[in-house]
């Protein structure tokens, strides 16, 4: 018996696709970036992601606290300070996250061509369809009078 017949790895793609959920959307990496930096606070983390709301950054916070991969500190002071941290587990993928980062933004202006091209080419081939279809829609006309 393998390790992916019996063991933990059996289960493994669909368990990692419940961890790439939490982990693997916009705000949670965004999120994650920052507090590899260091211990932050509520409107710390809300400037510092540009075009998250508050309701979502809450959301996104308590999601990663529930996950295990930050902690959050409530102070007992007027007025209330929480500060929001990476978790010894969160660390862990800190590089990953700021790899993931470094990449996108050294393949931004790449990525933005491919889209560019794609949609040229594709509206290149829809215009062609078009044109074909019309053509065929004609001819169908032509042979339903015939039918006739």
């Amino acid at each position: 018996m393998t390790a992916t017949e019996g063991g933990k790895h059996a289960e493994s793609p669909c368990r990692a696709r419940e961890v790439f959920a939490r982990v693997g959307d916009k705000w949670s990496v965004s999120v994650m970036h920052l507090l590899g930096n260091g211990t932050m606070r509520f409107t710390e983390l809300r400037r510092g992601i540009d075009g998250i709301s508050q309701r979502m950054l809450t959301v996104t916070l308590r999601g990663l606290e529930r996950d295990g991969i930050i902690s959050r500190t409530m102070y007992p002071v007027i007025p209330p300070r929480v500060d929001y941290s990476l978790t010894p587990m969160g660390r862990t993928l800190s590089t990953t996250i700021t790899n993931l980062v470094d990449w996108a933004d050294d393949h931004v202006d790449d990525i933005v061509r491919a889209r560019a091209a794609y949609d040229l080419r594709s509206r290149d081939t829809a215009d062609t369809a078009d044109a074909d279809t019309a053509a065929k829609g004609s001819d169908l006309k032509g042979w339903e009078a015939e039918a006739r």
